[in-house]
């Protein structure tokens, strides 16, 4: 457990400084970061790391060898030299204590209609104890956290005794490769920590996922003589059905998960985006999906790809068009495993410490059917990944929201974790 004349002494610089921490978040959630144009928001965070004297590195994902790396993820309709990556550096001098990464993602899913939202979802509106915009949950409150956690160490005359990276990544939506790519870049530490929205409660295990897009084409006809041509819509709706049985059947399976057992329906199968024809009054040529299916920890990714290519072969097979003119596959976007943070690290004790005082009782731990950053520390790189954040709501939905009183015992919580995993000293020039 913190000392406690420590813990107040933190609680202290973080209640100061609190009405910056609101303002900072507010700034990050104006700043509209999705795919694509993260670039704005990571300029003005590194210019944000510089002012508080970290080391900075910014970079683009065309700089490190990505396409080298067996977990590195596809990208289409996006361009590696414009995804800006920022890794800011705090050197102890001597170091004494366990290094750390501090590691937050800024970038957004597209916000819809935005009519649809009751605030604006760029403009930060503050009511009743919550800020709304699309990202101020999923994830910027995190970053917001992590930044404001060493500011309340440095405003209260210490700094880590170990070395500290705080990394503002981009791709974390759709294949992770911000965060792979810092690894690639050579950052590493004893543990990393991921303030991803989880309501103070330590991540336990994530599912993973697996993006891709089916092809399917039809043959165009005057819709008054439908029957004698095909509507490549209408088959690709005869594969989206052959794949929600096959979740249902994977669901199933998943009740011997030693993880996912209790957890209803794990396996979550999405067609998200969908395009095809080109006139309402001919039958369509084609069609496009873009799907998102679910695998369980403990599955490899090449074994899930295969089980959906079986699944489309063969509902193919069944349609007398499809049988010969098969659907196509393609793969890209997140092809990422699932991931288990095995209880008993020392990361984690440690995490449990400083919740408890702060937040008054156990930290809890919850199971994931999403996908989070932590499976390239702890699978790949033999890193304690931990995933735990402060309280938001509505994640990739209308009226996204970040609890600003949670956020704030967070903020707290980061701080005194900080504070026993690196250890404090005095800051330079504290006198």
């Amino acid at each position: 457990m913190p000392d406690p004349a420590l813990l107040a002494r933190l609680s202290a610089a973080v209640d100061a400084n609190f009405d910056a921490e609101v303002a900072f978040l507010a700034d990050l959630v104006r700043f509209p970061s999705t795919r694509g144009n993260e670039a704005p928001l990571q300029d003005w965070l590194a210019r944000q790391f510089a002012a508080r004297g970290y080391a900075v590195d910014r970079y683009t994902l065309a700089e490190v060898p990505l396409a080298a790396h067996p977990k590195a993820s596809p990208m289409v309709d996006a361009r590696a030299d414009a995804s800006v990556q920022v890794v800011a550096t705090h050197r102890a001098r001597d170091p004494a204590g366990r290094s750390l990464i501090l590691q937050g993602h800024i970038d957004v899913v597209p916000e819809g209609p935005a009519a649809m939202w009751t605030h604006p979802p760029y403009a930060a509106t503050i009511r009743d104890g919550w800020l709304y915009g699309r990202g101020a949950g999923d994830m910027k409150a995190g970053v917001a956290a992590m930044v404001f956690a060493l500011d309340a160490i440095r405003a209260a005359g210490l700094e880590p005794a170990a070395d500290l990276h705080l990394q503002t990544v981009t791709e974390e939506e759709s294949t992770g490769n911000g965060a792979l790519s810092t690894l690639l870049r050579g950052y590493r530490a004893d543990a990393v920590l991921i303030p991803e929205p989880t309501g103070g409660a330590i991540t336990r295990c994530h599912t993973g996922t697996l993006w891709f897009r089916l092809r399917v084409r039809g043959v165009p006809v005057h819709v008054a003589v439908a029957q004698t041509g095909t509507n490549a819509i209408l088959s690709a709706l005869r594969l989206i059905q052959a794949l929600q049985r096959y979740t249902a059947a994977l669901n199933r399976a998943a009740k011997a998960h030693p993880w996912y057992r209790d957890v209803p329906d794990p396996i979550k199968f999405n067609p998200g985006i969908i395009r095809g024809g080109d006139w309402a009054s001919s039958t369509p040529a084609w069609c496009e999906v873009d799907c998102r299916i679910g695998l369980l920890p403990g599955t490899e990714v090449a074994e899930a790809r295969r089980g959906v290519e079986r699944c489309i072969a063969e509902a193919a097979r069944d349609d007398a068009f499809l049988a010969n003119n098969p659907p196509r596959i393609e793969w890209h976007g997140f092809l990422a495993d699932g991931y288990v943070l095995e209880p008993g690290s020392e990361a984690e004790r440690v995490l449990a410490a400083a919740h408890a005082p702060v937040f008054g009782a156990p930290m809890e731990e919850r199971r994931s059917t999403a996908v989070n950053d932590t499976r390239f520390y702890g699978l790949y790189f033999g890193i304690p990944g931990l995933c735990y954040g402060p309280r938001g709501e509505g994640a990739h939905a209308f009226d996204e929201r970040a609890d600003l009183a949670h956020l704030r015992k967070t903020t707290l919580v980061l701080a005194a974790f900080i504070a026993d995993w690196c250890g404090l000293r005095p800051a330079r020039g504290a006198g």
